[in-house]
């Protein structure tokens, strides 16, 4: 499945750490809503996330950069989903693309009493592909 543009933000002052560089946990919480932005596209169900994999910054992130959030399905199950999340900064001096982290999830869809439920799966039609990188 191809990849997507999920999610883009603003990193603001708010989101800085005892370092002046983005807080981790930021960056976690927005590849949770970026993962949970790609399960609704293959169901309309209640997602609730199960498990993240290994997390590893490979860069800091800081004030202004533009943070992308690039998603793909990676497995579809019965009851739930695995979402690779890919993260870019876009830095705010000279545009640069640098990688960040990436993450697999699991989300799994529940129904009323929060317990695991099938879902059925959505037709999106078909997905516009990407921007080329310059």
């Amino acid at each position: 499945m191809e990849r997507r543009l999920s999610l883009r933000v603003v990193m603001m002052p708010r989101d800085t750490n005892h370092y002046g560089t983005i807080f981790g946990g930021v960056i976690l919480s927005y590849i949770d809503q970026a993962g949970l932005v790609e399960a609704l596209e293959h169901g309309r169900t209640k997602w609730v996330t199960v498990a993240m994999d290994r997390v590893e910054f490979k860069e800091p992130v800081h004030v202004g950069d533009v943070v992308n959030f690039h998603t793909r399905a990676e497995r579809l199950g019965r009851t739930s989903i695995t979402v690779r999340v890919e993260v870019e900064a876009e830095r705010r001096e000279g545009g640069a693309l640098v990688p960040v982290t990436a993450a697999s999830i699991t989300m799994v869809s529940v129904g009323p009493d929060e317990r695991p439920v099938p879902f059925r799966v959505n037709d999106p039609g078909p997905r516009p592909p990407e921007p080329a990188r310059p």
